[in-house]
Order: C-alpha cells, then sequence, then structure tokens
C-alpha cells in the first residue's frame, strides 16, 4: 500500500482511521483523503496531522458521486488501496430526506467501484475495503448474534442504502473479479463523533446542562466498539489480503441505551460535580420513539479473532471515560461544532460548493 484512498475522511470513523494510521502503524506511503465536507466533516480534526504529515497526506474535496473528479483522484494519485467510508449515516435524517441516501450511498459507492475496476489494472497490489453497518442486518431479539452469514433485513432508509451498496461491493466482485474486502461494525463512538450520535450528544448537553433526551423507554439495545479498536481491524484486514471476504468487527459491549445514559452521568457526576442537580440523570428525557426503531444489534465477532488476531482492546467503560475526557479537553473543538466556525472556515479555504 503507497497511496491510500479514504473516502470521507474528515468524518469521524475516516478521521480516526487516519490518524491511527500515521501515528500507529508502519505505513510510509500517502494518503489522500477525499471528503465532500457536508454538516458533519470537520478539517479542524486532521489539521495536526496535515501539518506533520507534509506531502504525504492530500485533501480533495469533492463528491463521491462526480464521476470525473473520481477518475482524476484515482489517476493523478496512483490509487492502490481504497477504505470507502464516505456515507450519509444518521438514521433520524434517513427518515425525512431518503433520496440523500441512496444518491450518496448506493449510486456514490457504484462511481467508485466502477472507477477501481477502470484503474486496477488486474494486478496483486489493489484492494477496494468497504465499510458497511450492522443495521443491515435488521434487528435482534433478546437472544443471538449477528454473523457474517446472516441475512440482510434493513428496517431504515439509511439501512436500505447501506445494505444496497453492499451488494453492489460484492457483485463487483463476483462479476468483474475486483478485488475487494468488507467489514460490518457495530456502533462507533470515542474522539471526534459529531454531536448528533447519542454519546457526544449525551456529554454535550450536560455540559449545557440541557435535557438528555431517550428513544421511548431506552430499552433498546446497542453494542458498542471504541473507533481506534475499528481502525486497528480494518488495518489488520488491509494487511491480511484475504479477498472476497467480509468480517464482522463489535465491542462486545450490548448496552441498553438508559443504562449507558445513566452510565455516562455517573462519570461526569464525578468530573465535572453539578451545584444544581444532585446527579446529571435528572436530564434525562424520554421521547417519542424514532419510526421502525431496532430493538436490538449484537455482533459475532469470533471470525476475525480466529483468523486475524483481533479484539476489543478497551472495555466500554474505560471507553466512556476517555471519550468524555477528549470532549472536555478539548473544549475549542466542541466550540467550533456548536457554533459552525469550522464550516465557515470551509467556506473561506474551499468555496460552498
Amino acid at each position: 500500500m503507497k497511496n491510500i484512498l479514504v473516502t470521507g475522511g474528515y468524518g469521524f470513523i475516516g478521521v480516526n482511521f487516519i490518524r491511527y494510521v500515521f501515528e500507529k502503524t508502519d505505513f510510509d506511503g500517502r494518503i489522500i483523503n477525499l471528503d465532500k465536507l457536508t454538516y458533519a466533516a470537520n478539517p479542524f480534526s486532521l489539521s495536526d496531522i496535515a501539518k506533520k504529515m507534509g506531502k504525504r497526506y492530500v485533501f480533495v474535496r469533492g463528491d463521491i458521486k462526480e464521476e470525473e473528479l473520481v477518475e482524476d483522484v484515482f489517476r493523478k494519485y496512483e490509487i492502490d488501496t481504497v477504505i470507502h467510508f464516505a456515507a450519509e449515516s444518521h438514521v433520524d435524517r434517513s427518515i425525512v430526506d431518503p433520496g440523500e441516501f441512496v444518491k450518496t450511498n448506493v449510486f456514490g459507492t457504484f462511481v467508485l467501484l466502477n472507477t477501481a475496476r477502470k484503474f486496477w489494472g488486474k494486478g496483486d497490489n489493489f484492494i477496494f475495503h468497504h465499510v458497511p453497518t450492522d443495521e443491515v442486518f435488521g434487528s435482534l431479539g433478546e437472544d443471538g448474534y449477528f454473523s457474517e452469514d446472516t441475512k440482510y433485513s434493513p428496517r431504515s432508509p439509511y439501512s436500505a442504502s447501506k445494505a444496497s451498496s453492499d451488494h453492489l461491493v460484492r457483485a463487483y466482485y463476483h462479476t468483474y473479479g475486483l478485488p475487494v474486502t468488507m467489514s460490518n461494525c457495530s456502533n462507533n463512538y470515542g474522539q471526534y463523533q459529531f454531536p448528533e450520535k447519542l454519546i457526544p450528544l449525551m456529554i454535550l448537553n450536560i455540559l449545557e446542562k440541557k435535557p438528555l433526551p431517550v428513544y421511548g423507554d431506552g430499552s433498546n439495545i446497542r453494542d458498542w466498539l471504541y473507533v481506534e479498536d475499528h481502525a486497528r481491524a480494518i488495518w489488520m484486514i488491509l494487511k491480511n489480503r484475504k479477498i472476497g471476504e467480509s468480517y464482522n468487527i463489535g465491542g462486545e459491549n450490548e448496552w441498553r441505551n438508559i443504562d449507558l445514559v445513566n452510565k455516562l452521568c455517573e462519570i461526569m457526576d464525578k468530573k465535572i460535580p453539578s451545584d444544581k442537580f444532585s446527579s446529571y440523570k435528572e436530564l434525562i428525557t424520554f421521547v417519542k420513539d424514532r419510526p421502525g426503531h431496532d430493538y436490538r444489534y449484537a455482533m459475532d465477532c469470533s471470525k476475525i479473532k480466529r483468523e486475524l488476531g483481533w479484539k476489543p482492546s478497551v472495555s466500554f467503560e474505560e471507553g466512556l471515560e476517555r471519550t468524555a475526557d477528549w470532549y472536555l479537553a478539548n473544549k475549542e473543538w466542541v466550540e467550533n461544532i456548536k457554533t459552525g466556525e469550522y464550516q465557515r472556515w470551509i467556506e473561506k479555504n474551499y468555496g460552498n460548493r
């Protein structure tokens, strides 16, 4: 791997993956970050990397749906590895505006695959890694786990669009022989996450003494994966190059939403005690449930543990502590998110495309 194209590299998982590769692996090549710079992208998250890495880090502002631009990137930077993170990813937004999810997640993936097919050259040094979600499998009951062979059963426009992109990736492997790998991940959490997601939303609302909204009665269960463990798993998949294989990556940390929020309140009670509340749990507010809200996700990670030797390195309690500490220590980043300052910076430096 000499020239890695990361799509959506200014998003939450993309940022953490790029940081992991540059800071914690022996990679000595170049990373090209192709990002549209939508509302959830934040260039400040990699500003230190851009300065430190010089020519080894390249940012290209662009949309994965733009075929000519994507071809130019492949040609100019001689791409030999693709890590495809770019996606519309917020379930609530997909319910309101499903069209954007179909355009980006389905057609955008098609453009990338088609371009990769053109520039692949049938060499041994090319690989296309696609990053789906556990939500494509639908909802679990009280028992059982999603495996790599679980039948797809998406329940939201978001998960349906991601399932469609997964099928396209597999089709390009079986039809054209494109060297692909895939990894379905559970809910990621950690530093640099946009605050529409549950954990950073709760942390920032606690800081501002705002209500902590919990869907329904909070009984929905999620498996939580620390984002750096996810980045490490993807890197191991790339290094092992088992073409055509798919791996489940989960944190093996199942928590009910209400229990998670209570735990986070307890952590914040210790870190920044309130003079107004005996506990931040008093801010918890139950709100109308999301339409089609899946009850439970849980991943069977035995394949990646058995074949590649990966396993989660961070317990959920430790990961929550780290995440809370990061948001408390990075108030400038948080303020930029809240005020939209980073978006104004984007418009000033790159134009409002």
